[in-house]
């Protein structure tokens, strides 16, 4: 009998430990089942990726360098300006709304307007003319606050375009720049055109488009004909009326150089500056480092150590101009 009673205690204890251990087994299956939070990349560029359709891409092939999968590992949020300024607000605003993890952007209006939008959500610019100059950053090297990415540098390429289009137009003299004041990145490429063809001993004139209504307003002296050469600032006012200003440049022969290469891919002359499409896949990475923790103030803003200068024979043969011998020797890449 008193065997009996004492072995009552450990049965109970051998009960009670096989009970916890069953308790555990199946709590975790259901703890290893909660869904791991994917995260999400809000997009906001000017314009939809028709208009550059290299850059988005570029953007995606940087993603899955790094390892990952849209819709897997991984969601992106897309809004696009169609062009338009006025669209930033609202489209930022729903992206902040949605809590994304990073907002991945481009273009100065774009990034000032998310910039106001939010202090907390990391921004990464996948190109910025002038970041600095904008006022968009303190530094390269210390940009503050929650903004980091890559520069374009454009500003400080304005006099090198300038050569390229002299050393193209035998005794060029007048060029006229075609560029959106509104745009503060652009401004300052405009002055800085100004300070170099004082140097070249070149007359400017200024096209300032502001809005749709200005693509079909030129000026009279740039219609007649009395300039020889068009240089395009970059902005996504004339990124979406793309087509218009090659179809114009064609049909009055003038001799145009733009900032980046897409605009020679959809027929322009020639361009040059950095490698749009490397920037956009370097953006990833930024991105990436985000998700993975860094603080903002270790990330330093980009700068380019590569320019391309590129032509496309096509586009020259259309309106009549002969590339020189010794400008296609420095060509990077030559569109036939």
């Amino acid at each position: 009998m008193s065997s009996k009673n004492s072995a009552n205690p450990v049965c109970k204890k051998v009960i009670h430990l096989a009970v916890s251990i069953m308790l555990l087994a199946v709590s975790f299956p259901a703890a290893a089942q909660q869904p791991k939070k994917v995260p999400r990349i809000g997009i906001l560029l000017p314009n939809p990726p028709a208009v550059s359709p290299q850059l988005v891409k570029a953007f995606h092939q940087g993603l899955r360098e790094l390892g990952y999968v849209e819709g897997r590992s991984i969601v992106i949020e897309y809004r696009f300006g169609e062009g338009k300024s006025d669209r930033y607000p609202d489209l930022a605003a729903e992206l902040v709304q949605l809590r994304v993890d990073v907002i991945v952007t481009a273009s100065t209006p774009a990034i000032e307007v998310i910039k106001n939008a939010t202090s907390t959500i990391p921004i990464v610019m996948a190109a910025s003319a002038d970041p600095v100059g904008s006022g968009l950053i303190a530094s390269l090297d210390h940009p503050g606050g929650n903004i980091t990415g890559l520069t374009m540098l454009s500003p400080e390429l304005s006099g090198k375009r300038l050569e390229l289009l002299r050393e193209t137009v035998p005794r060029l003299s007048r060029v006229a720049v075609v560029w959106n004041p509104r745009n503060r990145s652009s401004a300052a490429s405009w002055k800085e055109n100004q300070l170099a063809a004082q140097g070249l001993k070149m007359q400017l004139q200024s096209i300032e488009m502001r809005g749709p209504s200005d693509f079909h307003n030129l000026p009279d002296a740039l219609v007649r004909g009395r300039f020889q050469a068009l240089n395009v600032i970059r902005d996504p006012l004339i990124g979406a009326h793309l087509k218009w200003v090659l179809e114009f440049a064609a049909k009055t022969r003038l001799p145009a150089i733009y900032e980046t290469e897409e605009y020679v891919d959809a027929g322009g002359l020639m361009s040059y500056g950095t490698n749009h499409p490397d920037l956009y896949r370097r953006a990833a990475y930024f991105v990436d480092r985000i998700l993975k923790g860094a603080k903002l103030s270790d990330l330093p803003v980009e700068q380019p150590t590569k320019f391309e200068f590129v032509i496309n024979l096509k586009a020259a043969k259309e309106i009549g101009v002969t590339i020189p011998p010794g400008v296609l020797m420095w060509a990077d890449r030559v569109i036939k």
